[in-house]
């Protein structure tokens, strides 16, 4: 569901979205013949799906082909997998072997990348690094052994394939008994999609930044913005002026909104409301993924608490709350009860509050229940550029910390004004501490923030925030303020302490960085293309620190390792995830156990923003120091 009063050419009584789609649909007109037209109605809907196990004897199939399937209440050109958006939810087992020979019915090249999934590199599916690629016409096979449970996802991690559809779910049973209790299962896939080619949306985004941004202040909002962000109407004014001041816009909260997308869950939009069955006093689990390409949603069901018992299908000791913001490419499990034989309203609202995707959990089909009324967008403030915590002190913990670079680099006024804070420098490949002078970094009572420092990291990266700070209670801009509980990642304590919990030994500092004017994303100010590898060191224990130079919110995703993210408690008691939310101007912290020699991916998991450049590779690597930058294997 989106907004549609957002006018594109005021008073002509077109709007945006109608605009969109109007064009969409003449696109569409261009490559669908007469027939197809005439029995638009008659198409296939996205979202009829089904399930299949990998791990049985034979393994399964996937085709990838391109189809017309009616999406919205519009035909839509998507990239189906055996025929559907999404795709099948896959199931596996613990302990067994997955075989999956995926066909490429498409004139073009794709790829299946399985998300979450530990297993070796060459069937990571990441073309480029892991494997060339599955040519058109051509059946790659995958063949893994599983070493993990829990809930997880599959997309292509070829071009912009995924926000055409080509992504589903994935199950992998416990070997064991399930800690987890409950009567039944539902898969939630979140997801957004455009009538528009993908491409077509970036090379927008690369002319104007702000092109789906119809959220923009004007001074006929002000009063709604002081409102927002609990401002008196002169403080409101001079907020406005720094944020002219620094060229930026305080409702830059998605680059792509509901000017174009169209939310969908199970790839049914809200108007079509899929309805999940349960019985009062069943308790359900619901299995939360984010396929999304650029939408962050906040998940709720009014008058139910949810439990969460997964992240990233790794068990966390539960947790109980009103909400919960999921970044794309996470994933949730959480338990709910229905109390009685009433219907009660899934409802995922995007993070911008430009649109939402809605269920219903109900004891049988045809019951709904009240959509929840919209919230009022949320406005960025200083704080999301670091600009209110410039006098944070808490620095302690850093002695003997080796911070990996040239801190001279950060000489100057700044520094001397300063010079008692410790900084992050942005990781130098070339001075790398070696193995012998290194010694255990502290575990607990991490600083909580870091000044940025004169360095600008050159035109790829604008907006530098002051400082960076530790946001783990905070559960994201727009939540927490209305009585709510909301899920943060503070929150989050792993069921069972995994055998590797070392004090890592290394550390490397990435400053998320963009240049949104050109829409250019990357880390230290450097694209992809302008990038060397990062190499890991086999058996090390790795520290990664991201500092979050920019205003927007970046889900960072490690391939083939989990990341220990610093949670603030116990370490011991740290979640593993695949994916990482860093919010504006954060500084969050990541340890990881380099155990899966090859090449990966690692990469803000926002598709235009990876496709801008914000992407490394990372070598595990033998040695960091004389040895071939390529791992064996």
């Amino acid at each position: 569901m989106k907004d549609d009063d957002a006018p594109h050419n005021p008073g002509s009584g077109l709007t945006r979205r109608r605009f969109l789609l109007t064009g969409a649909t003449a696109l569409a007109g261009l490559t669908l013949s007469p027939k197809l037209l005439a029995s638009e109605g008659d198409l296939e809907p996205a979202g009829d799906f089904g399930e299949l196990d990998a791990t049985a004897p034979g393994g399964i199939d996937l085709y990838i082909e391109r189809k017309t399937l009616r999406i919205d209440g519009l035909p839509g050109r998507a990239i189906t997998i055996n025929g559907s958006v999404p795709g099948p939810t896959i199931r596996m087992t613990e302990g067994e072997e997955a075989v999956i020979r995926v066909h490429n019915r498409m004139r073009e090249a794709t790829s299946i990348h399985w998300h979450g999934i530990l297993l070796p590199f060459d069937m990571d599916g990441v073309p480029g690094i892991s494997f060339a690629g599955i040519a058109p016409g051509e059946t790659f096979t995958y063949r893994f052994r599983l070493r993990q449970n829990g809930t997880y996802w599959y997309h292509s991690h070829s071009g912009l394939q995924e926000q055409m559809g080509h992504y589903g779910q994935l199950i992998v049973e416990p070997r064991d008994e399930d800690p987890v209790d409950y009567d039944v299962e539902h898969t939630l896939v979140l997801s957004d999609w455009t009538f528009e080619d993908p491409t077509t949306v970036y090379k927008k985004l690369k002319s104007f930044e702000g092109y789906y941004n119809f959220q923009r202040p004007t001074l006929a909002n002000l009063r709604q913005q002081a409102d927002a962000t609990d401002q008196g109407l002169g403080e409101a004014i001079g907020s406005r002026l720094q944020w002219n001041r620094m060229r930026m816009d305080s409702t830059d909260i998605a680059d792509v909104t509901g000017a174009t997308y169209s939310y969908l869950l199970n790839g049914r939009t809200a108007r079509e409301n899929p309805t999940f069955i349960a019985g009062p006093g069943e308790r359900v689990r619901l299995r939360l993924t984010n396929a999304s390409a650029m939408t962050y949603f906040d998940v709720r069901i009014p008058g139910l608490a949810m439990t969460v018992v997964q992240a990233d299908g790794q068990n966390v000791e539960p947790v109980e709350v009103d909400e919960l913001r999921i970044a794309v490419a996470e994933t949730y499990d959480v338990i709910v009860t229905l109390p009685d034989a009433r219907a009660y309203t899934i409802f995922a609202e995007t993070m911008d509050r430009s649109g939402y995707a809605r269920g219903t959990l109900a004891p049988q089909q045809g019951m709904s229940a009240p959509i929840p009324e919209r919230r009022t967008r949320p406005l960025l403030t200083m704080a999301d550029m670091g600009m209110m915590h410039g006098d944070m002190e808490s620095m302690e913990g850093m002695e003997g910390m080796d911070h990996g670079g040239d801190h001279s680099a950060h000489g100057g006024d700044e520094a001397s004004d300063s010079k008692d804070k410790i900084r992050y420098p942005p990781h130098d490949e070339h001075n790398v501490s070696s193995v012998a002078h290194r010694h255990a970094l502290p575990v607990t009572d991490l600083p909580m923030s870091v000044p940025h420092g004169p360095d600008d990291h050159g035109a790829g990266s604008i907006t530098m925030a002051e400082n960076a700070y530790r946001q783990l209670d905070d559960p994201g801009v727009g939540l927490g303020d209305d009585g709510r509980r909301v899920l943060t990642y503070s929150q989050l304590r792993i069921l069972e302490t995994p055998p590797d919990r070392r004090p890592p030994t290394r550390e490397i500092n990435l400053h998320l960085t963009g240049n949104m004017h050109n829409y250019i994303w990357g880390f230290n100010g450097k694209k992809w293309s302008e990038s060397e590898m990062l190499r890991f060191k086999y058996g090390e224990r790795l520290r990664i620190n991201f500092i979050n130079d920019t205003m927007m919110n970046h889900p960072m995703h490690l391939h083939g390792m989990w990341m220990d993210l610093y949670a603030g408690h116990d370490y011991g008691k740290n979640p593993r995830k695949h994916t990482v939310n860093v919010q504006p101007a954060e500084l969050l912290t990541v340890d990881i156990s380099v155990d899966a020699p090859g090449q990966w991916a690692f990469h803000c998991h926002l598709l235009y923003h990876m496709k801008a450049g914000m992407f490394r590779t990372v070598a595990v690597v033998r040695d960091l120091k004389g040895e071939p930058i390529y791992a064996d294997r």
